[in-house]
């Protein structure tokens, strides 16, 4: 199984079994953690796609020096799923 880091290179590269991967192995993380925020499974999903859908169009955004991809995508839930609870 790839690292963090390793997918994060994938990534970079272009490749898109790489994205694949980081949503197999965090996806369903990221999600259970925008929906305990906004209470909404429609939204949940919608940040969740976002997430992945930005990942896929900047993955030199996530830093692998900096800490896990799991902790990357989770902080960037968890501040989305906050601003849309507070603008709900």
């Amino acid at each position: 199984m790839n690292t963090d880091g390793e997918i994060g290179a994938r990534l970079v590269a272009g490749e898109i079994g790489a994205l694949a991967d980081a949503y197999d192995r965090h996806g369903a993380y990221v999600y259970g953690v925008a929906v305990r925020v906004t209470g909404s499974r429609a939204t949940a999903e919608e940040i969740t796609q976002n997430l992945f859908a930005d990942l896929w169009a900047r993955p030199q955004s996530y830093d692998p020096a900096l800490g896990s991809l799991r902790g990357w995508l989770v902080s960037r839930a968890l501040h989305e799923s906050a601003m849309r609870a507070r603008v709900s």
